[in-house]
């Protein structure tokens, strides 16, 4: 076997197939699965779904079955287009007016290829017609298909009784109580479903992925490269005076780099007549010379880039300092005062400017931080990215910023001798700091003004640096913006694709101080020659400012008196194309003499030097430092480098190198690569004669075949950046040495393996170093572009001459043998490293066999093909195949690259040589299928062996070949390349991430469906035995459509992949996986979906037949999807038994015990989707045949399935939060979506608050419930517009009702297939099911009225299948109809009312009555009303109205009792639903609603069935309140009312007797008793039939019971419940229960144990109703209990809040104090609230038996609250005064009951006298005192403050006071002398217990507490002392009887006075 991932091998594991087919074998699984999995199977024709089946061979299967079909869709589906593929010459977009090409050099072959490079059109290939899935949903459709808001009226609540008989009802359905045959109701239903409906389903719910084909992007196309481009305008520059012109340059330098970043702009902003002062030295000037805007391109932005502005002036005689100084003396202000000095300046400024015009000197400069401006001007868009920025570089964003516009008013004077680069990085350097130095420099003041901006998109009137005009250039006279070429600071890799050919030559400093004679004004002249003669130089130098385009020379500027200047000047040169040995840089040293001498010559020439252009060869540049001659050159100097000692020539410091320059160049002509240049020169030697020179090399011609070879692998030894930059022509090269290799001296010299292992080579540094421009695929973005645009073979056009003909040398133009050496084996094929073995040359490896090849095929190679060339696809294949080594690896590496080459030629191939026509089994010889075959087989080899190792490789692999098998299918033998993909299948047995990855990309074909061979019959292939039985045939098609078949898998090859590896992966074995599997599906059902090419129906169901086995897979799989049930709409929920797939299937196949692992939601809901999208487009006829076919256990799980997806694509209420007027209208939008707001109206209403009785939104609109509400995972995103969720919502909605019409469309066929046959009555329960659960969710109007129609013809099939079997169906059913009777649309109501009334005829025509109608037509309208908070009666009335109305009108039954019967049922039904208007009105009033729900349930005490439904109801409310103790209540009372009617019906020894069972877990449970049976019998029809007078419905209710216990914190109460609930498990041997039970009981025991003394369950207050407004509650009394730890002001707040807004403000008033309430004090016309907290109590003997803190707080009948009072009226006074009153309260039930107030029946009071009060403050601090001194662990610091309250000083007056008061005297009433001896007695306990406390304290506290220690002793000595009189005082009176009869006894004397117990010992001690 294959092999296997690291970690498979380490365990035992069977393959997920054989699991399920050995234990479905054991516990019955599905026989029609086994049949699909094939495994193990004898016969011979099966092939198991883990491996590929052989595919058809398709083009021979095309051509045996011609298409039958006539044109049309259905046809176009079968075939292939004829022009799926062309090559198309794209033309190149050039940016500027006209193409950048050269004047001259045609002759020399470098610059023409270049040339070519750079203008040739782009080779493009397209597919047509190229797709792209775009889903468009239509808007009007949507508007159509989805409920009018119109149509959702909001009524008011009616708050009377209701005249049901005037009523008005809605619509009746026009002849719906005609009889009609059951067929053509049918027929009508369908007619009306099938309209109007979405055609495409995926439009409602996107691709899981943003692309849902896989495709490889279009790779941006070549253009020159641009940093971020900045636009500067310069628009005024103005001194104090104005005497002179000015010239201005600016550039960017980037100081951390220490590099000038741009070249210069040069501008003249002088105003004409300053220009006017040179007249005679500027002939006209160039328009592109007046430039005065720039765009500068920044490649690298940071921090430290500056904008440099120099100013220079025309020379004149003085230094610097000295011409500057009128600039910085003279004031613009004081020009009348200074006017004559001021002429005079000017005056000598014209006599300066007419004779030294063309000379400069340098003037003033100043700098602008670049980043300072961008930040300060802000950015347009704060998150913009940079559009290019290095990884831990400042990189900073220039395209976003706002315009500036800067003012510079100071310049700095240029210093003479600090001109050079490296002084001005030490001033920008030094500008950036606080203290600069320059900024203490005296400045030249004058105004500078540019802006600066981001530079536009297309700007106008543009020049590139080459002074091209850039598109657009309406007028060429307007003053042009000059883009400024960019010198990046470090390397920038991008291809050439323009000419361009500029040279840089930057004087830097000159140094004359050894010179003899007089050169003190110096400058430089600089001119570019091609020849020695003066009239050679050229008009090649640019221009600067306000002159000519080109000069011939240039003039640097002049350092006063400096025989050592530096300059700071630039020359820009444009290079001629060819250049000679003849080229060259000549400078000429001028002394230049500034003050009119006689006889003194303006300029004087002091020396000479120049650079020759070419050496070997190659352009020279870099910085040089030349010696300087003092005469003029001699002849033929030019060849030869000033470097050279030429004999008799005069040299400045004995031929030193005196003068440094640096020459640069910015050319893509001119590589300045060696290695490059060799390479390219050596290709170009071959059209020459020999010999050839290359440099300083002679090549002859036996020696070039070696220096060829070395110089193309000395390719790799070149610079990235000039590869990259040569990269299409390099490349270009390289194939045109592949495919015409060159012979030399009649030699054919094979440098195909040379080139491809160069090329492997290249393309592996590129993406190494360049991994940032990668795309989504890995693909370098440099590369891709290559193939897609530049690449083509060389010369297609057989008309064109073929070149490098000339002389002795030319191109072989051969091609391989036809026929293939048998010795060279595939097998060995990775082995061979030699060039092509069927061609002549050396050969490289040592494999003897191979050189025997070689050498035998020699003479045959050269005779028999001539004439021909070889194909690079077939010599790259080959190159390919036979390498090895790190050749291999780096062809591995970029794969993708050389497949996607291959393709290119393959299709360049195929339509050059007009062969795309022709039958692809002949497009292509053996040889190369034979070696794509190889190749296939070891990247698939690789892929998976190299798994471990590098994965991202083997990703990277993955999708390179999977994309080249997807181009072969559109060009070659489509047979041949499924056996590749065959080929990789069986290499890569177990990767299923990487199969899924390549699946994907291969069914991404433009042509996937016609590939998949949609049409044909699925016959297995020819066999030489005909068919049989023509009938057993048609089964079997039917059969193999969906199955995965092997004819199946053999004719859908493609669609049999996917869907294989979806039944095999879609087992517990990994989330990824099944992820990944389910997105391929979904991606490729979304892509068919919005292909136009199936929108035809007839088409659309074609392409579903390939996905048939789509439904049988989802059915196996059912148990591992996400289970959306849970928590959905309704009552209904999965019981594990209904499920048909055996639980114990699927955990074997997880390998484990426990439930497997599912699949994630949005998996779950893509399968399911597609799922629909199949159930959906299939044939229905072909739907019907195979659901005919199944069993019933196959067709129950298809129901199931059906069931689950109703559930997931239910309408799910969206909560977001928004702004509050946007609440409204998504109110209407979601109730216009539902129609009606189905069963799950909870979600919408708890999102948005119920809507009050005037329409306003109420608190619950403030708050949202996140606990409560469903949250959409895709709308996360909070800043949506109110349209966008409007439109979202309508996706949603529409989507759910689309899904739902499947569900139901499918419904119906399956009702078609079963009704013949004898199994419907298995079926149709588990159908009504899922219609019933549809009902029961969010629907849409449009989806209700067919699902109301289906259920009526459903109904009226089988009328007996519901009213004898399926009790709880009907059940739900009316609750279902009742629901929509109520709903705010007319059309649903109407509807659903005549489903209810048909329903009534329906039970009446079988029995002559409908007790069960009847019967659970009350108790769903009471758990209606009960639980939905948006029930609206008035709709529901106008429904009864309706049936009444349907009654009325149905003349068949008129002489019978039904319509009696039905007036009956209607009126009771009606006054429940009067009972419920109360309700309403106390709906915001908690307590009041759930007094009156109780009321209801007490009211049906004698229908059991009502009263549980009623105590479900207030269990629901309670559970939202979060009053989880009551909810528990409700629930144990529910249990045991089942519990008394279960022991009548059952007598189970482990079932509870009745109510009495339960009395532990609550002392009310009693009230549940069953009345007499005379009353009630359980045996009447309809009575105790619901589902939870079962003991499944009792365990289901105890269970919800322990877990509200659980939540309310009464784990103690639990273990009771549970105790109940043990017996039942164990009697039914549940295990599994049992376990669950233990280990919550675990739970809530440990709970208990953890939070001791942590919990709390609720605080009690008594309230009390004054006043006529109150009505009933008018001097009612109640006990509320609130939550734990509620303050009195929080409860006193909230009912005074409440009843204020009922009956206003100011009618409500609370009483303050708990005293009795005088009733004829009150005002009669305001209502009074009295609030007064309570705490339970207990009479001494039960607290023997409340032990913990639940005993203290469960089973609560008695509270207590104490009033203090003083007998003047007053409720405080002295001690002596200070009287208390205790009133004890006794309520109706115990507390926690089912509500949370109750009455309080029983009031008892006692007052206790002052001593008495004493007495119990004075035992409660020595109480507290114990406790602190006792706790363990010790609370120090809770200790000292007991002890610091009990003997501080500062509270000293507390005991103290109170023992002064009550013990200084004994009183003078006898009655009083027993309290006066127990305070006494107190006091001697409180001071024992001081005494305790502070010897405990002393033992706890640190050193620096000592004195803290010793002042509190002191204050205890002190009390001491003070009560020792006091206490020590007795009363005779009262302790003579005792002595008289004292006997020693131990134990306790009981004396008769209340509350006195005194011990033995306390006697003993009294005596």
């Amino acid at each position: 076997m294959a092999e296997r991932r690291a970690f498979a091998q380490k365990i035992s594991r069977t393959v997920a197939a054989e699991v399920r087919k050995q234990i479905a074998g054991q516990y019955g699984g599905s026989p029609q699965f086994l049949k699909n999995l094939n495994v193990g199977a004898a016969a011979s024709n099966t092939v198991p779904l883990t491996e590929a089946v052989e595919p058809v061979d398709f083009e021979e299967y095309l051509r045996t079955h011609p298409p039958i079909i006539e044109s049309g869709p259905l046809r176009d589906l079968i075939e292939f287009p004829p022009d799926d593929i062309e090559v198309v010459c794209t033309p190149r977009e050039c940016r500027t007016v006209g193409q950048a090409v050269p004047e001259e050099g045609h002759n020399d072959a470098h610059v023409r290829d270049c040339v070519r490079s750079y203008t040739e059109d782009w080779n493009v290939v397209n597919r047509r017609p190229s797709l792209t899935c775009v889903f468009v949903l239509p808007q009007d459709d949507l508007k159509r298909r989805s409920i009018s808001i119109d149509e959702t009226p909001r009524g008011s609540w009616a708050c009377s009784i209701f005249d049901l008989k005037n009523s008005v009802p809605d619509a009746l359905l026009p002849h719906l109580l005609d009889r009609a045959p059951n067929e053509e109701i049918d027929r009508h239903n369908e007619e009306h479903r099938k309209s109007n409906r979405h055609r495409e389903l995926f439009a409602l719910h996107p691709a899981l992925e943003e692309e849902p084909i896989e495709r490889h992007c279009v790779p941006d196309v070549p253009k020159e490269h641009f940093g971020q481009r900045l636009l500067v305008k310069c628009l005024s520059l103005k001194f104090e005076i104005e005497i002179e012109p000015i010239f201005a340059s600016l550039a960017l330098y980037d100081v951390k780099e220490k590099k000038k970043i741009s070249e210069n702009f040069l501008f003249d902003l002088n105003s004409e007549q300053t220009k006017g002062m040179l007249r005679s030295h500027i002939q006209t000037a160039a328009i592109s010379t007046l430039a005065r805007s720039a765009i500068f391109s920044i490649t690298y932005p940071s921090q430290d880039v500056f904008l440099v502005i120099q100013l220079e002036k025309v020379l004149q005689q003085g230094d610097i300092g000295e011409c500057a100084e009128p600039y910085m003396v003279f004031k613009e202000s004081d020009t009348a005062k200074n006017k004559e000095k001021l002429d005079k300046l000017r005056s000598q400024s014209e006599q300066f400017c007419t004779r030294l015009g063309r000379y400069r000197m340098p003037f003033a400069w100043t700098a602008i931080h670049l980043m300072n401006i961008v930040n300060s001007a802000g950015s347009l868009e704060r998150d913009t990215e940079l559009e290019m920025g290095l990884p831990g570089q400042n990189s900073c964003s220039l395209s976003s910023f706002r315009p500036a516009t800067l003012t510079v008013t100071n310049f700095f004077k240029q210093e003479g001798d600090r001109l050079s680069d490296e002084d001005l990085y030490k001033f920008l350097a030094d500008m950036r700091r606080p203290s600069s130095v320059l900024r203490r420099l005296r400045p030249i003041t004058g105004t500078l003004k540019i802006d600066i901006s981001p530079a536009p998109e297309n700007p106008h009137y543009c020049l590139t640096p080459d002074l091209q005009q850039v598109k657009p250039n309406p007028d060429s006279r307007v003053r042009p913006t000059r883009e400024i070429l960019e010198f990046p600071p470090r390397d920038v890799y991008v291809p050439n694709t323009t000419y361009r050919n500029l040279l840089y030559v930057n004087p830097h400093s000159l140094n004359f101080a050894n010179r003899q004679g007089s050169a003190r004004n110096i400058t430089v002249k600089v001119q570019f020659m091609n020849g020695e003669d003066p009239n050679n130089a050229m008009p090649v130098i640019f221009g600067k400012s306000s002159c000519a385009d080109y000069a011939k020379e240039a003039y640097t500027a002049v350092v006063y008196h400096n025989r050592s200047p530096d300059f700071h000047d630039e020359v820009k040169i444009k290079l001629p194309a060819s250049l000679t040995d003849h080229h060259h840089i000549l400078f000429t040293f001028y002394h230049v003499s500034c003050q009119q001498k006689q006889n003194t010559p303006l300029e004087t020439p002091v020396g000479y030097t120049w650079i020759p252009m070419l050496q070997n060869g190659r352009l020279r540049t870099g910085n040089f430092c030349l010696p300087v001659s003092l005469e003029k050159p001699p002849q033929s100097y030019s060849v030869l480098s000033p470097d050279v000692p030429l004999p008799g020539m005069k040299w400045v410091d004995n031929h030193r190198g005196v003068f440094n320059v640096e020459v640069t160049s910015v050319s893509t002509v001119h590589t300045q690569d060696q290695y490059l240049d060799k390479f390219f020169a050596l290709v170009h030697a071959l059209d020459h004669m020999f010999p050839v020179r290359i440099g300083d090399m002679r090549i002859m011609e036996n020696n070039l075949e070696e220096e060829l070879k070395s110089s193309i692998a000395a390719l790799n030894s070149s610079q990235l950046e000039p590869i990259v930059r040569f990269l299409h022509l390099l490349l270009d090269k390289l194939v045109l040495l592949v495919v015409r290799p060159p012979v030399i001296s009649g030699q054919i010299v094979n440098l195909g393996q040379a080139s491809f292992e160069v090329m492997a080579s290249i393309v592996n540094r590129l993406h190494k170093y360049l991994d940032t421009s990668q795309d989504m695929h890995g693909r370098n973005s440099l590369l891709s572009s290559y193939v897609y645009y530049v690449f083509r073979l060389p010369n297609m056009d057989p008309n064109s001459p073929s070149p490098g003909l000339g002389g002795s040398v030319h191109y072989a133009t051969m091609a391989r043998s036809a026929q293939r050496p048998a010795s060279l084996n595939l097998n060995r094929s990775r082995s061979l490293s030699n060039s092509n073995p069927d061609i002549s040359g050396t050969p490289t490896s040592p494999d003897d066999e191979v050189r025997s090849i070689i050498g035998s095929k020699v003479g045959d190679t050269l005779q028999t093909r001539h004439g021909l060339r070889y194909l690079f696809h077939e010599e790259l294949a080959l190159q390919w195949v036979v390498s090895s080594g790190i050749v291999r690896e780096g062809a591995l590496q970029q794969a993708w690259f050389f497949f996607e080459l291959m393709v290119k030629s393959i299709i360049h191939h195929l339509y050059f040589t007009e062969r795309l026509e022709s039958p692809r089994k002949n497009r292509f010889p053996e040889r190369f299928m034979d070696d794509i075959t190889a190749l296939v087989s070891t990247i698939a080899g690789d892929i998976v062996s190299r798994f471990q190792k590098d994965l991202e490789l083997v990703e990277r692999l993955n999708t390179s070949l999977a994309f080249f098998l997807n181009d072969l299918l559109s060009v070659m033998d489509r047979g041949f390349v499924f056996s590749l993909i065959k080929t990789y299948w069986k290499q890569n047995p177990t990767l299923e991430s990487l199969r899924l990855d390549f699946l994907r990309i291969v069914c991404s074909h433009e042509h996937y469906v016609t590939l998949n061979l949609p049409c044909s019959l699925l016959t297995p292939p020819a066999s030489p035995s005909p068919s049989v039985s023509s009938a057993t045939s048609q089964d079997q098609k039917i059969t193999n459509m969906f199955e995965l078949s092997v004819p199946f898998r053999e004719q859908h090859y493609l669609a049999g992949l996917v869907l294989t590896e979806l039944a095999v992966i879609l087992d517990p074995e990994g989330e990824a996986s099944v992820i990944k599997v389910i997105s391929v599906v979904h991606n490729l059902l979304s892509s068919h979906d919005s292909d136009p090419r199936y929108a035809d129906p007839e088409v659309k169901a074609r392409v579903a037949m390939l996905y048939l086995p789509l439904i049988g897979i989802v059915m196996e799989t059912l148990p591992q999807l996400h289970d959306f049930t849970d928590g959905a709409g309704g009552d209904e929920s999965v019981e594990d038994g209904n499920s048909m797939i055996s639980q114990t299937v699927a955990m074997a196949i997880a390998g484990t015990s426990s439930p497997m692992s599912r699949p994630s939601t949005e998996s779950s809901r893509s399968l399911l989707i597609c799922l629909l999208w199949v159930l959906k487009n299939a044939d229905q006829c072909v739907l019907q045949k195979w659901f005919t076919d199944l069993s019933v256990s196959q067709l129950n799980r298809l129901l199931d399935m059906l069931f689950l997806c109703v559930s997931c694509f239910e309408y799910k209420v969206t909560c977001l939060l928004e702004h509050r007027k946007s609440m409204h209208m998504r109110a209407k939008l979601e109730e216009a979506i539902l129609g009606s707001i189905g069963a799950r109206q909870e979600m919408v209403r708890r999102s948005r608050g119920q809507l009050g009785t005037h329409g306003t939104y109420t608190q619950e609109n403030l708050r949202w419930r996140k606990d409560m509400t469903h949250w959409r995972q895709h709308s996360e995103r909070m800043d949506k517009t109110r349209a966008e969720l409007e439109h979202e919502a309508l996706i949603d909605g529409n989507l759910a009702t689309e899904a739902n019409l499947i569900i139901l469309d499918t419904l119906e066929i399956i009702v078609q297939a079963v009704s013949v046959t004898e199994s419907k009555e298995c079926i149709l329960g588990g159908m009504l099911k899922v219609l019933l659960h549809s009902m029961a969710c969010n629907q849409s109007a449009l989806y209700l009225q067919h699902c109301f129609a289906t259920q009526r013809a459903l109904v009226s099939k089988f009328p007996e299948l519901l009213f004898e079997e399926e009790t709880e169906q009907c059940a739900d059913l009316c609750l279902r109809l009742l629901r929509n009777c109520s709903s705010s649309i007319g059309t649903i109501r109407s509807h659903a009312s005549a489903s209810l009334y048909l329903l009534m005829r329906q039970n009446f025509e079988i029995g002559n009555n409908f007790a069960r109608v009847k019967m659970q037509a009350t108790m769903s309208l009471s758990s209606l009303v009960g639980t939905s908070q948006n029930f609206n009666e008035e709709f529901l009335r106008r429904s009864l109205k309706t049936i009444l109305t349907y009654g009325e009108e149905d003349l068949e039954l008129r002489e019978t009792t039904f319509p009696d019967q039905v007036t009956d049922l209607v009126f009771n039904l009606h006054m429940i639903l009067s009972d419920t208007v109360k309700m309403k009105e106390h709906q915001e009033d908690p307590e009041m609603l759930i007094d009156l729900m109780y009321r209801i349930a007490k009211g049906y005490q004698t229908s059991p069935d009502l009263r549980l439904t009623w105590m479900q109801n207030m269990a629901g409310k309670h559970s939202e309140r979060t009053n989880h103790a009551e909810a528990a209540q409700c629930l144990v009372h529910s249990a045991a009312l089942v519990a008394e009617y279960l022991s009548m019906l059952e007598d189970r020894k482990y079932l509870p007797v009745g109510c009495v069972t339960f009395q532990n877990v609550s002392s009310n449970v009693l009230e549940e008793s069953a009345v007499s049976d005379d009353v009630v019998s359980p045996d009447e029809e309809g009575i105790c039939s619901g589902k939870y007078f079962t003991e499944a419905g009792l365990v289901g209710l105890l269970d919800q019971a322990a877990s509200s216990f659980s939540l309310a914190g009464m784990y103690e109460a639990v273990n009771e419940v549970y105790k109940v609930l043990i017996p039942i498990h164990e009697a039914n041997r549940d295990t599994k229960k049992l376990a669950t039970i233990h280990g919550k009981l675990q739970e809530a025991f440990g709970k208990i144990v953890h939070q001791d003394g942590k919990r709390m369950f609720g605080t009690y207050f008594r309230v009390g109703f004054y006043g006529s407004k109150f009505g009933d509650l008018d001097e009612q009394e109640f006990v509320y209990k609130e939550p734990a730890i509620t303050k009195l002001a929080e409860v006193s707040h909230r009912l005074e809040g409440f009843y204020g807004e009922r009956y206003g403000e100011d009618q409500v008033e609370v009483i303050k104090d708990s005293n009795l309430v005088d009733k004829c004090k009150l005002d009669p016309n305001k209502a009074y609230v009295q609030i007064t907290y309570v705490e339970p109590y207990f009479d001494t003997y039960e607290m023997k038996d409340r032990i913990t803190y639940f005993d203290k707080n469960y089973n609560l009948r008695r509270f207590v609250y104490c009033t203090p009072f003083t007998l003047d009226g007053r409720a405080h006074g002295d001690l002596h005064d200070q009287f208390k009153r205790k009133t004890i309260l006794t309520t109706s039930h115990a507390f926690p009951y089912i509500k949370t107030r109750i009455n309080i029946i029983h009031k008892e009071e006692i007052s206790s006298m002052p001593i008495e009060v004493a007495i119990e403050d004075m035992q409660k601090k020595t109480q507290e005192l114990a406790f602190a001194t006792h706790q363990d662990p010790s609370d120090a610091k809770m200790l000292q403050m007991v002890l610091q309250g009990s003997v501080g000083t500062t509270v000293n007056q507390g005991p103290l006071e109170v023992a002064q008061v009550f013990l200084s005297e004994i009183p003078s009433d006898p009655k009083l002398y027993r309290h006066h001896n127990k305070l006494r007695l107190c006091f001697k306990d409180f001071t024992k217990r001081c005494e305790d406390a502070l010897r405990k304290n002393k033992s706890l506290i640190g050193p620096d507490q000592k004195e803290y220690q010793r002042e509190l002793e002191r204050n205890y000595h002190r009390l001491k002392e003070a009560l020792q009189p006091l206490i020590c005082r007795k009363i005779p009176q009262l302790y003579k009887p005792v002595v008289h009869h004292y006997v020693p006894c131990r134990g306790i004397i009981r004396f008769k006075r209340r509350d006195l117990y005194i011990s033995s010992k306390q006697v003993n001690v009294l005596i």
